[in-house]
């Protein structure tokens, strides 16, 4: 069995307090691995990642499992100290190294161009400033390293889309841990200047009823090989 370094789950100060929204979380992220084919989605997201790898917004550590064995270590990262508490859980459990740490991905804890990939899943729809938490993963990337997202947001036609608008103006981000159903995590990518690969967009479940957070997008951008290191938190 590969050595695991996990750090402590406990910060002096979380920036991420949500200790409602994390119970809840933790118990709906696990029936949805089977009941909505989370778990299969999960290993289409990761499938074919090797070398260091910095996972934004782990959650509760339920991609871990899924981690190919070419993966030499994951760094992940959680704000949310009863959802950390989790992962380390399950890091102790996984295949491949695994070191959970405290912090927000608009400051990641670690070097620049220190990774060879970078994943979220279902993590862009809470942060609170998108821009910046991509700057953060482009300044952590190797130039040409590679970015793994699965994410949930704007999508449908017009009444969707306006739905989504007025769910996070007002009540959805309150109830669901700072999550907004409106965000495009496609454009935020090519905005922040990465470089999109294939994407799918696909609803969640897939042959589900059409809600606000059912629009998802899988796909793979990367930071440019000629890329100078852009700005961020050191």
């Amino acid at each position: 069995m590969p050595v695991r370094s996990v750090r402590s789950a406990k910060a002096s100060r979380d920036p991420v307090h949500h200790p409602v929204f994390a119970r809840c979380y933790a118990r709906a992220s696990v029936a949805a691995e089977t009941r909505m084919g989370m778990a299969k989605m999960r290993g289409r997201l990761l499938t074919g990642l090797s070398g260091r790898v910095i996972e934004v917004g782990a959650g509760n550590g339920l991609n871990f499992a899924h981690y190919p064995g070419a993966v030499s270590e994951v760094v992940a990262i959680e704000p949310e100290q009863s959802l950390r508490t989790l992962a380390v859980e399950a890091a102790l459990r996984a295949e491949v190294p695994v070191d959970v740490a405290p912090g927000v991905a608009e400051a990641l804890p670690v070097k620049g161009e220190a990774f060879d990939a970078a994943v979220f899943s279902l993590v862009l729809c809470s942060v609170r400033d998108v821009s910046r938490a991509l700057a953060e993963v482009r300044r952590v990337l190797r130039p040409g390293g590679e970015v793994r997202f699965f994410e949930h947001g704007r999508g449908g036609g017009r009444a969707m889309r306006l739905t989504q608008r007025a769910l996070d103006r007002t009540v959805w981000p309150p109830l669901a841990g700072g999550c907004h159903v409106a965000r495009d995590a496609v454009g935020a990518l090519r905005e922040a200047g990465f470089v999109l690969g294939p994407y799918r967009r696909l609803m969640m479940p897939e042959n589900g009823p059409a809600l606000p957070q059912s629009y998802c997008v899988l796909g793979t951008a990367w930071r440019p090989a000629g890329d100078d290191a852009p700005g961020g938190a050191g």
